[in-house]
């Protein structure tokens, strides 16, 4: 290499990247010319202009910012709308050679897999995809596995995190980690996911797509959500830094957001229900099917406990809660009366300051729990559920129960760690989890 060559080389390798302002006023004007191009109908010039972007990262939103992003992806789509056959093939072509994945184009020409199939079949074009994201973890967890982790692993390492010694549990035949049985959740059928969808589970409707998202901060629910909704679908993972605390000893407060795309036939149940919808749904499940429904809301929005009376007697309560003036509010009247005609068991609306309870006391808790303990799956709350049970049954006695109850209770007017640190019990108990940014995608009408 001469001297010229060696110095041209290290000014190229020298070069300095563009600021993030740059790549910005770069990819803008770039969207600028394409469009002027559309607007003269001249489809090579958006070509040209279209791999230009792509080659300058201005379709990737992590790097550029959603609504440059966005405006790639409406060029593409447009060209699309407008174009042959010839024209497709060719587009289809360039965004291959140039690595693009198959669900950026899917989800920017507004497609579903079968329909791109189709166009990448009567093209010829061979588009392959990236490693599916299940198929990644899968991987993860198998030389997990290897490495000695499991699901037990990871349940006992969460309760180990909040100081719950299992091994306590298991000598009074009580097993903490039975709450893992998820296989029939992977059937989103399941009323279980109705009575969840009633409270904790946030759903999302979009043009071609459905989300599903669980939030928490707490420990127990982040393994519990991470379980969860990986049994349906390998999810994804945002965390939230939370700009205001949320309890007085929560100094640097962390949310976990669990969520899955499913496509829009995917989900079974309707998103919004009034009292008169739901009174209707209730009534055509089985007493299982009702009580599946039950667990899934107490699972979300449910609470298990026991409480002394005056006289010093344990009295086991389960209580259902619900927001005053929102919809809940009145889906606890129609629950109420189901679970009085269906089960002849007893509840009793308590407000509060803040919220409304559906509550039931002392034998009705008992007769409840019994009729739906199978499909807790919470791990705290089956776990006390399964305590409870086994006191009243009479296979421990009271000061066994007192002992192991006191390791599941919360610590108010301190730290405690079962209400927070939900970062810290997902990174030491599922070192598998991964994060992804913002997957939101532009909403665009197919073409036929």
């Amino acid at each position: 290499m001469t001297s010229k060559e060696s110095l041209r080389s290290s000014n190229e390798a020298s070069q300095p990247q563009p600021t993030q302002a740059g790549r910005i006023e770069l990819c803008t004007e770039l969207i600028s010319k394409a469009m002027r191009c559309l607007g003269n109908g001249d489809k090579d010039c958006v070509m040209r202009k279209i791999e230009e972007l792509i080659k300058a990262n201005c379709h990737d939103g992590r790097l550029i910012g959603k609504e440059v992003a966005d405006g790639v992806r409406e060029i593409v789509h447009e060209l699309w709308l407008v174009s042959n056959h010839e024209e497709e093939c060719r587009l289809l072509r360039i965004l291959r050679d140039l690595g693009v994945s198959r669900n950026w184009v899917k989800d920017t020409l507004g497609v579903d897999t079968k329909r791109l199939n189709n166009w990448l079949i009567r093209c010829g074009i061979d588009l392959k995809g990236r490693a599916k994201r299940s198929e990644v973890v899968k991987r993860i967890e198998d030389l997990l596995r290897r490495l000695g982790w499991s699901e037990v692993k990871m349940c006992e390492e969460m309760f180990r995190f909040i100081n719950i010694n299992v091994d306590e549990f298991r000598r009074r035949g009580i097993e903490p980690c039975s709450w893992l049985g998820l296989e029939s959740l992977r059937d989103l059928r399941r009323p279980y996911w109705l009575g969840l969808k009633d409270s904790d589970l946030v759903i999302g409707k979009y043009k071609m797509k459905v989300k599903l998202t669980l939030n928490t901060t707490n420990a127990i629910d982040a393994i519990f959500f991470l379980t969860l909704l990986n049994a349906v679908k390998a999810l994804s993972l945002e965390i939230v830094w939370i700009k205001m605390p949320v309890a007085k000893y929560v100094y640097i407060p962390i949310a976990l957001s669990y969520y899955v795309y499913l496509d829009i036939d995917e989900w079974p149940w309707p998103i919004e229900l009034s009292a008169y919808e739901l009174e209707k749904t209730l009534n055509g499940f089985s007493d299982e099917g009702l009580a599946e429904y039950i667990a899934g809301k107490i699972d979300g929005d449910g609470s298990i406990l026991v409480s002394k009376d005056k006289e010093g007697c344990l009295r086991a309560i389960v209580r259902i809660t619900a927001c005053k003036g929102c919809p809940k509010r009145t889906n606890l009247d129609v629950l109420k009366e189901m679970i009085a005609r269906r089960f002849g068991i007893i509840g009793h609306i308590n407000p509060t300051a803040e919220k409304i309870n559906l509550v039931f006391n002392g034998e009705s808790a008992i007769r409840l729990l019994r009729r739906i303990m199978k499909y807790i799956h919470h791990p705290l709350k089956r776990l006390r559920a399964e305590l409870i049970l086994a006191y009243y049954e009479g296979r421990i006695d009271r000061g066994t129960f007192e002992k192991l109850y006191e390791m599941t209770e919360y610590e108010y007017g301190g730290p405690e760690v079962k209400r927070n640190n939900a970062l810290e019990a997902t990174t030491r108990a599922a070192p598998q989890t991964h994060t992804h940014g913002d997957k939101t995608k532009p909403k665009h009408k197919p073409k036929n």
